[in-house]
């Protein structure tokens, strides 16, 4: 292109139709954005708040840009509408027109002037404190979209958690009033039980974050990484996460009372159940040690404890109260009472089973002997006098009271000896090596 001027080479009509094309596609679509910019919610919202913290300085900034921005699209229309006129004037642009177009599209003649406030608020290409700056119009295009992208982040951002939070807390709120009454009516109240206290912090918490989150939206935004798009990011919940996790284990545990309060009666019913057959237990253990003393001699009987009265005392406690309707006591009461009453019904039967361990063992070596007997008569041998000799003294002395175990169980080895050798079988009996309950029972009759 032959022709210059002070902006480069001269447009021609086709460059300077296109180019105004152009810009006023751009400059609609400008005025489209600033409007629903204007008009959105968030933008309204901020303005009626009480903002605080870096809601409040990041809204100046941006009420400065939005300003400097409606200034940057005036200007932008008033050099477009300029330049449409300077076409208008002929069908065919002369030579002084393409100039001046060429001037107008391409140079820096665009000049917006500013207030102070403004500039000082509003980044500028050349820096703050400026009260004017001169744009091309592709420049002026690039720096509406820098401060239009800016502004519509921040307040999509603060709609974004004005749009999630406060509704969520309020929710959260809610629940939380329910889950205090329903604490209230079984006794789970601040400084009586820890779940009440819960409920006291809980509460104070999410009354401070909703007016955090209301006064200062933007602390509670997390923008996305790499993200260059506006409002990109999700409200930062991590408190409220928190807190509603913190709302639900006391109303687990509240939930647990409220069984307690269900059935509280039926467990009762049972810890007594399972705390009468532990004392009837020791009881039998009891009369049993006395009958091993008696018929037994020479043998170590564990002495049996008596009933534990703690036990029956925290039973009475627990029935006191489920009658003053203390739930949030009884609870606690009640899981540990049935776990030590188990263990108490467990200890009076291992209590009777070591006190009539000596019976069972008596019973085991009179059982043998007859066995051994039994087999000698199906043999044809039940009178040979050897025998009959050493089953009438070990018949003695299980028999007899009291029975001296380690004696008697002699007494049944000779005997089982002494049928052994008869039968012409070779003698399979062990010696005695220990108390008579530690043996192993060998030498049985074979079947």
């Amino acid at each position: 292109m032959g022709v210059t001027g002070a902006s480069g080479p001269v447009m021609d009509r086709d460059e300077v139709d296109r180019a105004l094309a152009r810009l006023g596609a751009e400059h609609e679509a400008i005025e489209t954005s600033l409007f629903a910019l204007q008009d959105h919610a968030g933008r309204r919202l901020l303005e009626g708040a009480e903002l605080t913290g870096m809601t409040k300085e990041r809204w100046a900034a941006t009420e400065a840009s939005i300003s400097l921005l409606w200034a940057y699209f005036d200007a932008y229309t008033d050099a477009l509408r300029s330049a449409r006129d300077i076409r208008a004037r002929r069908r065919w642009s002369s030579r002084e027109d393409l100039v001046e177009l060429t001037e107008l599209l391409r140079g820096e003649c665009v000049t917006v002037a500013g207030s102070a406030a403004a500039t000082a608020n509003a980044p500028t290409l050349h820096g703050t404190g400026k009260l004017s700056e001169r744009f091309t119009l592709a420049a002026l295009v690039d720096r509406m979209n820098e401060l239009y992208a800016r502004s519509l982040d921040m307040v999509v951002a603060a709609d974004a958690v004005w749009s999630a939070l406060p509704a969520r807390i309020d929710l959260l709120a809610a629940e939380l009033q329910r889950t205090r009454r329903l604490a209230h009516s079984v006794g789970v109240r601040p400084g009586e039980h820890p779940a009440g206290d819960d409920l006291e912090r809980i509460t104070r918490t999410l009354t401070r974050l909703r007016e955090q989150v209301v006064s200062d939206p933007l602390a509670f935004w997390q923008p996305a990484e790499g993200s260059s798009a506006p409002g990109g990011g999700k409200p930062d919940t991590t408190v409220y996460d928190r807190e509603a996790r913190a709302l639900e284990e006391v109303r687990r545990e509240i939930d647990a009372v409220l069984a307690v309060r269900k059935d509280a009666e039926q467990r009762l019913v049972k810890l007594r159940d399972v705390l009468s057959r532990a004392d009837r237990t020791l009881a039998e253990a009891r009369t049993a040690r006395g009958e091993v003393l008696a018929k037994i001699a020479a043998t170590e009987v564990p002495v049996v404890s008596g009933p534990p009265t703690v036990l029956q005392e925290q039973l009475a406690t627990a029935a006191e109260y489920r009658r003053q309707a203390q739930w949030h006591r009884l609870s606690p009461l009640l899981e540990s009472l049935e776990q030590k009453a188990e263990d108490e019904l467990l200890r009076a039967r291992e209590s009777l089973t070591a006190v009539t361990a000596p019976l069972a063992v008596r019973a085991e070596l009179r059982g043998r002997l007859d066995a051994y007997k039994a087999k000698i008569a199906r043999h044809g041998l039940a009178e040979d006098p050897l025998l009959v000799e050493r089953y009438d003294a070990a018949r003695r002395m299980l028999w007899s009271a009291p029975c001296d175990l380690r004696v008697a169980e002699q007494a049944v080895l000779r005997y089982q000896q002494a049928a052994a050798e008869l039968l012409g079988a070779a003698p399979r009996v062990p010696q005695q090596s220990g108390p008579p309950e530690l043996q192993d029972r060998r030498g049985e009759p074979s079947s």
